[in-house]
């Protein structure tokens, strides 16, 4: 029987729907050409022992996989929290080393976690539990393990782009069965580059950011006895904003106003992609951005003064395009990437003015990857 195998988990890009997906609201997002790889080969042993580069080896043995506080916020938790999740669904797992490289850089925006996660699963599920596990179901384990093992609260989204591929339009209502739609657009072939621009702001220690924002809303939900905002109508919400306010901070009715209008947003966003309508989808890219900033607020740490880094991105994106294209806040903010569609004739214009603001390379023009995480030998 042959050994060796070699998987693939792509990157993922946010289109829009930004802070939606752990309100059960709607998102759109993309698989893109950036990819994280492991060359695998069974070991024969108890343990699965993960190398990548640039990073300590990592081990792990598959006959304790219950959760490790010490374990919070590494790489272990991930490996660990995704294998327990299949042992728990009956799937007899095997060790194997693997050799891990990835072009998904961490802190940029486009989720190495979720890569990563989404790669060791569909290694697990090829390997040891006969492919019956759905892309989705293998992006639900990603989160799980990121939730439960790792400890960050994130949403569904990052995992679920990156293990289905393609462009996705995803509605979280029920996040146990999320209806997943691929969405065929090029944007290339609307005239305009993709492109994601790193702000050089790390994500590192900035947990209790993103933490603050689904703990604020779960504090708005909870004054109408209801965990997420997609389960309290809007007009229910509005009408109830005089007996809320000095009751929750003014901060988290902001951002569930966010969430309201970027959920709706993404099914207009949706339908003008299949309608073919690119002006509308980038006017809406825009607003988006503008609400993420005014609204959500996930822009520059809670009083933070001397360093802006997203928020001097988004502003030279602002001024490069002039009023054309589009740009907004890519992903969960704070650091990290701003996400801009370009027109191709201002492309090589655009690129050499935020390089040389924010570096070399600081630009990255990619294309949408339409496999998700896969075998490929």
């Amino acid at each position: 029987m042959n050994q060796h195998y070699l998987f693939s988990a792509p990157g993922r890009t946010e289109i829009s729907g930004n802070h939606t997906d752990h309100q059960h609201g709607c998102v759109l997002a993309a698989a893109v050409n950036l990819e994280t790889v492991a060359d695998v080969t069974l070991n024969g042993a108890d343990v699965i022992r993960v190398c990548s580069e640039g990073y300590a080896p990592v081990e792990i043995d598959i006959r304790d996989l219950s959760i490790r506080e010490a374990e919070k916020n590494t790489t272990a938790a991930l490996i660990r929290g995704v294998a327990a999740a299949f042992a728990a669904r009956g799937a007899v797992l095997h060790g194997f080393d693997a050799a891990v490289r990835s072009t998904v850089l961490p802190g940029s925006g486009l989720s190495s976690s979720a890569a990563f996660e989404v790669l060791i699963g569909t290694i697990l599920n090829e390997l040891f539990f006969e492919k019956k596990l759905s892309a989705v179901e293998i992006a639900q384990i990603g989160q799980y393990a990121e939730n439960v093992y790792f400890g960050k609260p994130s949403g569904l989204m990052d995992q679920t782009a990156s293990s289905v591929g393609g462009m996705v339009f995803i509605d979280f209502a029920d996040p146990a069965n999320p209806v997943v739609e691929r969405l065929d657009f090029d944007f290339s072939a609307a005239g305009h580059a993709l492109c994601i621009i790193d702000s050089g702001a790390d994500h590192a220690n900035l947990t209790h950011e993103y933490a603050a924002i689904p703990q604020e809303l779960r504090a708005v939900c909870a004054q109408f006895g209801k965990e997420v905002l997609r389960d309290i109508p809007e007009a229910e919400f509005f009408a109830a904003l005089p007996r809320l306010r000095g009751t929750v901070p003014d901060r988290a009715i902001l951002r569930a106003i966010h969430v309201y209008q970027e959920n709706k947003r993404v099914l207009r966003q949706a339908e003008a992609l299949r309608a073919g309508d690119f002006d509308a989808f980038l006017r809406l890219t825009v607003a988006s951005g503008r609400s993420s900033w005014m609204y959500l607020q996930n822009i520059t740490p809670a009083g933070e003064t001397e360093h802006q880094a997203v928020a001097v991105a988004l502003a030279l994106c602002d001024t490069l395009l002039g009023g054309r294209g589009a740009f907004r806040v890519h992903g969960g903010g704070f650091a990290g990437t701003v996400q801009a569609f370009v027109p191709m004739d201002l492309l090589e214009q655009f690129k050499s003015g935020i390089e040389a603001v924010l570096g070399e390379g600081s630009c990255h023009v990619l294309s949408i990857r339409p496999e998700g995480g896969i075998r490929v030998k």
